[in-house]
């Protein structure tokens, strides 16, 4: 068992807006590591405190995710820090293989040691 890492910014606090951003950003995690929709033992979500409108388990399921377990919460506030920010920790099955994280949109630069560009 591997935890992945990942986030994205939605632009907007809009359901469409949060489920388009949390599509993006767990196809392009599966994309990457290669993994099956079977891999996926659990998902933990955290937005920060102005998402409100959806959770992102929710469309996570929407896209055939239907046996991982899911929890959201809202990410812990710190001054100054990223906004309208969705983070994954991912609990996946990867034998020896190292984990790909995914930071897209203006989360990128909350990894700027990874080659990752959104």
């Amino acid at each position: 068992m591997k935890t992945i890492r990942g986030a994205i910014t939605a632009d907007f606090n809009t359901e469409d807006d949060i489920r388009k951003s949390t599509v993006e950003l767990l196809e392009c995690i599966i994309e990457e590591n290669s993994l099956n929709h079977d891999d996926i033992e659990s998902i933990i979500f955290s937005v920060t405190n102005d998402l409100t409108k959806s959770y992102p388990a929710k469309h996570a399921r929407e896209i055939g995710l239907e046996n991982p377990t899911y929890m959201c919460m809202q990410e812990m506030h710190v001054e100054g820090s990223l906004r309208k920010c969705i983070r994954i920790l991912m609990f996946a099955r990867m034998d020896d293989r190292k984990p790909n994280h995914i930071y897209l949109k203006n989360a990128s630069r909350l990894r700027t040691d990874l080659d990752r560009k959104g």
